[in-house]
């Protein structure tokens, strides 16, 4: 078990915060105040490439965002599409990064799981299948050069993360100069996640993106569901923000 860096929430110092501020929630929200993503079903499984010109992604209805993580603004020019498809066995999710410039890890073995990678660009997936536990949940972050992580959450009083925990999900990212968009898929076993898929079900989710150079109080921290609690130093990990996950049952095939 890793030691937890600056970049996850010291919960027993957030909670004076959430204290004092007395109407901040950062663990639940109103489903009217919910963001949502409509996952399609499809009738085969792939394994993933990168190349979002596939049928299941044609069909599928995006999801975008640019807001700043901790503050109001907004980042038009690198507004971030998201999309998800899912089988009985897995959950697809794509991903369109537009980008001026890349900043990842030079020259490092990407089969390798890479700790700190939220420290480079980067897209993040925090995924909750059983929302009555909003404390526990998991983190998928996949990088331009197809770089991982992936962590199993528990907040609290003691707050911890399983950096152990393997999802053994499968990704592929792609760098498209010309367009300067950068395209990660994952595929994500929901058995890793002692979860079931079924038509009708809402699971909770939000999505991040890590952007540019320097630390954190210059680069790009955007994120789909609105953080309740924001200002610098604030962390991704409220579960309050997520949106919902919706699995539709209308098939499509692949």
């Amino acid at each position: 078990m890793k030691k937890l860096t600056r970049r996850y929430f010291l919960w027993s110092a957030m909670g004076a915060v959430v204290g004092k501020a007395m109407a901040v929630n950062v663990f639940s929200k109103s489903e009217t105040a919910r963001e949502v993503i409509v996952s399609i079903p499809v009738k085969d499984d792939w394994r993933p490439d990168a190349d979002l010109s596939k049928v299941p992604w044609t069909r599928a209805v995006p999801v975008q965002f640019d807001q700043d993580a901790r503050s109001d603004t907004r980042y038009p020019e690198f507004t971030t599409k998201v999309a998800s498809c899912w089988t009985a066995k897995y959950l697809y999710l794509a991903f369109w990064c537009p980008y001026q410039t890349l900043n990842v890890y030079e020259e490092e073995d990407a089969a390798i799981e890479r700790w700190r990678l939220w420290e480079r660009d980067v897209v993040e997936a925090f995924i909750q299948p059983a929302p009555q536990v909003p404390s526990h949940y998991y983190e998928f972050e996949v990088a331009p050069n197809n770089q991982w992580l992936d962590l199993e959450i528990h907040l609290g009083p003691k707050p911890a993360h399983n950096a152990g925990w393997n999802s053994g999900f499968e990704h592929a990212a792609r760098i498209d100069p010309a367009t300067r968009i950068w395209t990660v898929e994952m595929r994500i076993p929901a058995a890793s996640m002692n979860a079931e898929i079924r038509p009708g079900r809402d699971w909770s989710v939000n999505f991040y993106r890590c952007d540019g150079r320097g630390d954190d109080r210059t680069r790009r921290l955007m994120c789909w569901g609105r953080l309740p609690l924001r200002g610098p130093g604030a962390s991704f990990h409220q579960p309050a923000s997520f949106g919902i996950l919706r699995f539709s049952e209308a098939l499509h095939t692949h």
